[in-house]
């Protein structure tokens, strides 16, 4: 398997820690861990640095299964991270040649993985006329009989776009003729813009019975290094994806397990929520003023997660963008290029709300400069 480029997780690893406004990331302000300790009333003193349960505690996965209708325990493989739990849907179901069937643009890793593995990967658009939804007609287009497998993320990366009713029921449709299976990514829901009481975005899990979901504590939750995640799988499927599973993470880290229960207690999960939509709620009224007041940006308001995805009109491209940004102003953002989208670039604005004005400031003062100058 030769997996291409991951020029995006290249780019952040390299440089998310050195530079001083990291607008990259996707997820929101972490916790520190006394903060949560306090926050959830939870004492890890007591933590064996043992191996854990290698397919996750039953506590956590009964705790994940809640989470999802008509799931039980058995459905549940706790992973590290969803990028895990994506890896292993992919590299037990795709054999080269299969044809899958990607809803983008996306975060990268499913469309690499795909290739990596030898796949026919064609592209469902999502299109910024149509609110970034898929025109009408467009997954009955792209998901023909023998489609093997159809990977949406949703709420979507980088666009912040939850799927319409009618976009959504026509992917599930057009899956379920063709006998595919349907790998949702589902690590914004929980964070969307709206009040601490509003509804997550539906799963996709139950649409059909060839459904994985995946998720976890890193984008909605603040709890980022805990590296925990998990797939939730037709209870035949989830014991195939555990064993591979002896092949990469083997167990979640003990601690993460614990901390990750705790998170998931209906009452902190709750509050961890609402934490999250009030960052997501002062944060995007700092971005939305911005964009109001920098004339060569456009974007559509994410519907969920700290993320915006912004199209351009200046005489640079996303890579020369960035690179400026990071070198000359110490400020990292994610290029429209590594989604696929020049004169476009994503912001993350879970940060540090203090830091928030700097860079954005940075961004426009890039943006504003002449033809030719170099920085």
């Amino acid at each position: 398997m030769r997996q291409p480029e991951f020029d995006m997780e290249r780019w952040q690893s390299r440089y998310e820690n050195t530079v001083r406004c990291n607008l990259s990331d996707s997820g929101i302000l972490p916790f520190r861990l006394a903060e949560f300790c306090a926050f959830a009333n939870v004492d890890p003193g007591d933590v064996e640095f043992g191996y854990g349960s290698t397919e996750g505690t039953a506590e956590l996965r009964e705790r994940v299964a809640a989470l999802y209708p008509g799931a039980v325990p058995d459905d549940v493989l706790i992973t590290t991270g969803s990028a895990e739990a994506n890896f292993l849907v992919l590299w037990h179901l795709i054999e080269p040649g299969d044809r899958v069937v990607i809803v983008e643009p996306t975060y990268g890793q499913t469309p690499g993985l795909a290739r990596g593995l030898g796949a026919d990967v064609v592209s469902l658009r999502l299109e910024e006329a149509y609110g970034w939804q898929p025109a009408p007609g467009a997954a009955a287009a792209a998901i023909r009989p023998g489609t093997r497998l159809v990977v949406v993320t949703n709420p979507n990366n980088p666009t912040g776009a939850v799927l319409s009713n009618d976009a959504r029921a026509e992917i599930v449709e057009e899956a379920a003729t063709a006998g595919a299976w349907i790998l949702a990514d589902e690590v914004y829901a929980g964070a969307e813009v709206g009040p601490d009481d509003a509804p997550a975005t539906p799963t996709l899990w139950g649409e059909t019975s060839r459904v994985v979901a995946t998720a976890s504590l890193s984008k909605a939750y603040g709890l980022q290094g805990l590296r925990l995640g998990w797939a939730v799988a037709p209870a035949e499927l989830r014991e195939q994806l555990w064993a591979r599973k002896d092949y990469t993470s083997i167990a979640p880290a003990v601690l993460s397990d614990f901390l990750a229960r705790a998170a998931l207690d209906p009452e902190v999960r709750h509050r961890v929520l609402a934490r999250c939509r009030r960052i997501v709620r002062e944060n995007l009224g700092l971005v939305a003023d911005w964009a109001a007041t920098t004339p060569c940006v456009r974007c559509r308001p994410p519907d969920a997660g700290a993320i915006c995805l912004f199209a351009y009109d200046a005489p640079i491209s996303s890579l020369e963008l960035a690179e400026r940004l990071r070198t000359d102003d110490s400020v990292l953002i994610v290029p429209g290029n590594h989604f696929g989208l020049d004169q476009a670039f994503r912001i993350g604005f879970g940060c540090d709300t203090a830091k928030l004005p700097r860079g954005l400031a940075a961004v426009a003062s890039r943006l504003a400069e002449p033809v030719g100058v170099t920085g």
